[in-house]
């Protein structure tokens, strides 16, 4: 079961980050890393345009001062327990947010995650904002002392289980991303009654 969930979470996930990068307009100065797959920290920063906004050195200084005010968890003890002088440096670099986007003009980078939820629960939107926001916490906090120069953002979206947005959040969310006529370009979003779009 928890592969099948997990399965349909990356499928929806694809969908929607392949469309945003769809509906860019020539003019559009984002760029999507690695539309088709998720990396980790330690793998992008062996690609040459993220060293240079800060060396992999310095960033691994950083991580391992900011993972070690984040508790370890329970399923982590292990490989604490393995080698606690590198564990906090080693589950920076394994971190893997959802999608990542670079506005070089602008010098910033947004951490995309997705999420997804009951549908019915009202305060679905809060709950998985909050809990997005703490996954990538680490992340955020580490490249913002790293790389001084750069703007270092979150944007999450989140989803009900069959797939389901609430359209304002969406929208909001895609204009943070500088989207231009993105509720026209973005055909693949379809309305549903009460404010409610579907990714089919």
């Amino acid at each position: 079961m928890a592969t099948t969930v997990t399965a349909a979470h990356h499928f929806i996930w694809r969908h929607l980050y392949a469309s945003m990068q769809a509906a860019q307009t020539p003019m559009s100065r984002l760029r999507f890393v690695r539309p088709d797959k998720e990396s980790s920290m330690s793998t992008l920063w062996q690609e040459e345009e993220f060293k240079q906004k800060c060396s992999k050195e310095l960033l691994t200084e950083k991580a391992a001062d900011i993972e070690n005010t984040i508790a370890v968890k329970e399923h982590e003890r292990e490989d604490y327990d393995f080698d606690p002088t590198m564990f906090h440096e080693n589950r920076f670099c394994s971190r893997r947010p959802d999608g990542i986007v670079i506005n070089k003009y602008h010098q910033t980078l947004y951490i995309l995650e997705f999420k997804q939820s009951s549908d019915r629960n009202k305060d679905f939107l809060r709950v998985k904002e909050d809990e997005a926001n703490e996954q990538h916490r680490s992340i955020i906090e580490v490249l913002r002392a790293a790389a001084l120069e750069w703007t270092f953002e979150q944007i999450n979206f989140v989803a009900g289980r069959r797939g389901a947005v609430v359209e304002d959040d969406f929208y909001n969310k895609l204009e943070n991303l500088n989207r231009e006529k993105v509720q026209n370009e973005c055909q693949e979003i379809q309305t549903l009654p009460n404010g409610v779009g579907r990714v089919d």
